[in-house]
């Protein structure tokens, strides 16, 4: 599935859809958010979580994981841009996020290979000057299942 975004409107409507989606699935989902700096990979993010709630959504670029628990979700935003090695996400003990509920968003994923749990769905933001283009590839039945609920 391939959409343009025009605007940040586009990118929190379509994080909003998939976060809807994403209630239908009782076990643990992850996503990678792939892209570029700066393309919108923190900001799909942000609207994702901000459809269950949170209000104050910031990016883990310096602390690694951020988590955003209440009664309906436990999510939790991985930023691994800034990762020395994939063994430091063994130390903060991201094999405990994958339990059934959870769901783990996932930026520059590539630099923690090898820890980080298989991709359900991949969300790739691409810059093309005046607009970005999203691209949604799955890997799983339940990466499956969140897509077609988006269309």
């Amino acid at each position: 599935m391939k959409l343009t975004l025009n605007n940040e409107s586009d990118t929190y409507h379509i994080a909003h859809q998939l976060a809807q989606c994403t209630q239908l699935v009782d076990s643990c989902i992850v996503i990678y958010l792939e892209g570029d700096l700066g393309v919108g990979k923190t900001t799909f993010a942000r609207g994702f979580i901000q459809f269950y709630g949170f209000d104050q959504v910031k990016s883990p670029t310096y602390s690694l994981v951020e988590s955003y628990i209440n009664d309906k979700i436990n999510i939790h935003h991985f930023d691994c841009y800034r990762l020395g090695d994939a063994q430091e996400l063994e130390y903060i003990g991201i094999r405990e996020y994958l339990a059934p509920g959870h769901i783990q968003l996932i930026e520059w994923a590539e630099l923690g290979k090898g820890i980080i749990a298989p991709t359900d769905m991949i969300i790739k933001i691409t810059d093309d000057l005046d607009k970005h283009e999203l691209q949604i590839t799955t890997h799983t039945q339940v990466g499956n299942q969140l897509l077609a609920c988006i269309n």
